[in-house]
């Protein structure tokens, strides 16, 4: 089984930079999308049903905002969009989809970036979503979680670490929850089971020449229950293409859905 997660930062600016040409040839078997800014109504052709997938979606309600998505080969069991706490489903940020046994979801954390207001969104939202994680890790099912967290996790998960201690997404209180994710839920960080290395970024500023010079951020994961988490076998980030300021990360399990 191949995952493929990534923020798209506008599905029709993605799909106009190739991204549903190269999809296909990716040979996933499910793709977690964040950050459609689109409504259903502006997702048409391609961008809904790639060759070969079947597309859900979660809007958000502003026009031209957040919004996430599944692609998948298989048609799911179930779907579940929301998570039912109104303040944050207005804004499309959490999309299930089950597979027999195994869960997926695709999820955008909200940025803190933009102002305190948004901080204090954030910190909203970390606190509701805690007790869902608590409650999707007891449940016995296999669970993956893809998308765009907006936390860095640990020093090594960003190239300017120490000027960026006292900024949204590197911030003590976000990656000390996030520790307790993976201590006290026991939730694997997929992707550094596999690869430790540092330098292994998944979104860049479009400011200066962050690109250019590799000054980025590691804030999309897949996150997963330990059984599935030790099914990984090969992960990467795919960077011969730019189709948003983030990169896709892909993930093979040993596991058949």
């Amino acid at each position: 089984m191949r995952i493929i997660t990534l923020n798209l930062n506008g599905v029709r600016s993605a799909a106009n930079k190739g991204f549903f040409r190269w999809l296909p040839t990716q040979q996933a078997d499910i793709v977690c999308v964040q950050e459609l800014k689109a409504h259903v109504v502006d997702i048409t052709g391609e961008m809904a049903s790639p060759d070969g997938y079947h597309g859900y979606f979660h809007c958000a309600e502003k026009k031209g905002y957040s919004g996430v998505g599944i692609y998948s080969r298989h048609k799911p069991d179930n779907i579940i969009e929301g998570l039912g706490i109104a303040e944050i489903d207005a804004e499309g940020r959490f999309l299930r989809a089950d597979f027999g046994p195994l869960t997926v979801i695709s999820i955008y954390f909200p940025s803190g970036s933009s102002g305190e207001h948004r901080q204090a969104a954030k910190f909203f939202f970390l606190e509701r979503f805690l007790p869902m994680l608590k409650e999707l890790a007891g449940c016995g099912r296999e669970i993956i979680l893809c998308g765009d967290w907006n936390i860095a996790h640990k020093e090594i998960d960003l190239r300017n670490w120490r000027s960026n201690q006292k900024n949204s997404g590197f911030l003590p209180e976000e990656r000390t929850w996030l520790s307790g994710v993976f201590d006290e839920l026991e939730f694997v960080d997929v992707f550094r089971r596999i690869n430790a290395e540092p330098e292994q970024y998944t979104w860049w500023s479009n400011r200066g020449q962050a690109w250019a010079k590799n000054v980025g951020w590691r804030i999309d994961y897949q996150i997963a229950t330990p059984e599935i988490a030790a099914k990984a076998t090969e992960v990467s980030i795919y960077k011969a293409e730019r189709f948003s300021d983030h990169s896709p990360l892909t993930i093979d399990y040993d596991y058949n859905i």
